[in-house]
């Protein structure tokens, strides 16, 4: 008999405990020293390289991002996220271009559809990928002209409905969808300057709808340049300098999150510039 604390406990229940004990640390050691399965491994090897590529990104390393993105599509490994991850990748190379190197942007914007449309193909419950081809169809209409922004916007429209029914807080989506209204609602001209002749339903937006969007992308993620930036412009379009002078000044502090990011900031420097000595004329 043992004696703890004035009572005594046999010596074959300590013994018991002491069993339960070793076969409880025994059978954990084991399942520790237990290999990885095949799949599991091969999973995290995956979601390492994934993570790798998405940190190249951020780090604004493209050309890194896009060789480990690209590693996995050579290894069988698709899904949705890997490529409307891609899809946003080549719009940040495009963005990043100065615009007056047209014929430099477009292989990208092109390589960001298809991208994007493989994307919505193997999920198309993915707010992700559906955003990111709308931006790449919007981003790659503007850079051609009126006629194919027509051809385009129902498209447009549609992947960021679509986008904003599955993700009501994407703020990408929002932004976007506050650049379809502004550029539709200048669309009017064009069907003027075609005598009413033109075939085919022309879409609907408006300034007003547009100043929302912007401002909700802005509620939704206030670090982004580009959503004070267009509002900026709205607000610029619509004479309303001061508002304009107020968004740009904000987007001025906020974080470098693109290499397209350093292009707009020069333009809103100028911009603000301007608007400074305007405002100051009066």
């Amino acid at each position: 008999m043992v004696q703890m604390n004035n009572a005594s406990i046999p010596y074959p229940a300590i013994s018991c405990r002491r069993n339960i004990v070793t076969t409880f640390l025994t059978a954990l050691l084991l399942m520790l020293s237990q290999p990885v399965d095949g799949n599991t491994a091969s999973k995290s090897n995956e979601n390492s390289v994934i993570d790798a590529a998405d940190q190249a990104f951020k780090s604004l390393h493209y050309e890194k991002a896009d060789s480990l993105y690209n590693v996995m599509i050579q290894d069988g490994k698709e899904s949705a996220a890997l490529y409307w991850k891609l899809a946003r990748l080549n719009i940040s190379v495009a963005e990043a271009i100065p615009p007056a190197e047209r014929e430099k942007r477009m292989p990208w914007y092109s390589k960001a559809v298809d991208y994007g449309r493989k994307a919505v193909q193997l999920d198309d419950s993915n707010a992700s990928a559906h955003t990111w081809l709308a931006a790449a169809l919007a981003l790659k209409a503007d850079r051609i002209g009126a006629k194919e922004k027509l051809n385009r916007a129902a498209e447009i429209k549609r992947e960021l409905d679509r986008a904003l029914e599955l993700n009501p807080n994407d703020d990408v989506a929002w932004s976007m969808l506050g650049s379809y209204n502004f550029e539709v609602s200048k669309i009017g001209w064009f069907n003027r300057f075609m005598g009413g002749t033109f075939v085919g339903q022309m879409p609907k937006g408006s300034r007003e709808e547009a100043e929302k969007n912007f401002k909700k992308a802005i509620s939704l993620n206030p670090r982004v340049i580009r959503h004070y930036h267009e509002l900026a412009l709205l607000y610029i379009e619509e004479d309303r300098k001061q508002e304009a002078l107020n968004a740009l000044r904000m987007a001025a502090t906020k974080p470098v999150l693109m290499k397209s990011d350093a292009r707009r900031l020069n333009e809103i420097r100028r911009l603000i510039t301007r608007l400074s000595k305007e405002l100051e004329g009066k």
